[in-house]
């Protein structure tokens, strides 16, 4: 009698969104937040190409505060080189045409991986956990909302995904996303942040944890010699808001939590 076996679930990319400082409006704002966020999605993905795969997407669902969804993982190049930019563009519009309305900001976060039709999995735990990571939280918090209205957090298996296949992102570099470790109750992973318009190079890395780097250890100059503990290398300074601060430079080897992310 031949073993049993399950399919594994289909792949699934996951689109996720939250609003910045939800719960201090009002609850007539609130309602209309809830539903300018998926209007604002559409018109973000229709710019990006993606309105026919967004009309077919899979497990749609408020969160209150936000939106997610599943998408063809076919479309994640799209979703991480162009989509970006395009909510952050329908954002000022929005902004425009609602001047006396506070600006709308959004997290945004990316993840792939199987799920069933339903949604519920560890990837669509993950993709809320990533968005719930408290350093891309803080990179809204400093921004200008006149100027800056969306960050970008994705995993680090769609950062190898789609930059590591070579496919075209749009304008979007993967020098464009800065390394992270993502925290989140007991999630903690590698992840990738990503801010439209913003050049990391001028930006003050210490604002977010990266994963250390650990050289290996120089060889004895005699048998029996005690080798020296080996150091992370130093990086580059980078200045942001005046403040200078010096960030270890990213590491080659991750590391990756063993914790239950419930």
């Amino acid at each position: 009698m031949a073993p049993s076996w399950e399919r594994l679930w289909p792949y699934r990319a996951v689109l996720a969104v939250d609003a910045r400082d939800f719960s201090s409006h009002t609850s007539k704002r609130m309602q209309e937040i809830n539903a300018d966020i998926q209007q604002v999605l559409g018109q973000a993905l229709w710019a990006t190409g993606l309105s026919a795969q967004w009309e077919q997407r899979a497990f749609p669902q408020h969160t209150g505060d936000g939106y997610v969804a599943g998408l063809d993982p076919e479309v994640l190049p799209a979703l991480v080189g162009c989509f970006p930019g395009a909510l952050s563009d329908v954002l000022h519009d929005y902004r425009r045409q609602h001047p006396g309305k506070s600006p709308l900001q959004l997290r945004v976060s990316v993840h792939v991986g199987p799920l069933p039709f339903s949604g519920l999995g560890r990837p669509m735990v993950e993709t809320h956990r990533l968005l719930d990571d408290q350093t891309l939280r803080d990179l809204l918090e400093r921004a200008n909302p006149q100027r800056t209205n969306t960050v970008m957090i994705i995993s680090q298996r769609v950062y190898e995904d789609v930059f590591e296949s070579g496919l075209a992102t749009g304008t979007t570099l993967s020098d464009d996303f800065a390394q992270s470790i993502a925290k989140a109750k007991k999630f903690t992973k590698p992840a990738w942040l990503h801010v439209p318009g913003l050049d990391w190079g001028l930006a003050d890395r210490s604002l977010f944890e990266v994963p250390e780097q650990h050289s290996p250890a120089p060889p004895t100059s005699a048998p029996g010699a005690q080798q020296e503990e080996a150091r992370p290398a130093s990086g580059p300074s980078f200045v942001q808001f005046g403040d200078r601060n010096k960030q270890a430079q990213a590491q080659n080897q991750y590391f990756y939590g063993t914790g239950d992310p419930r």
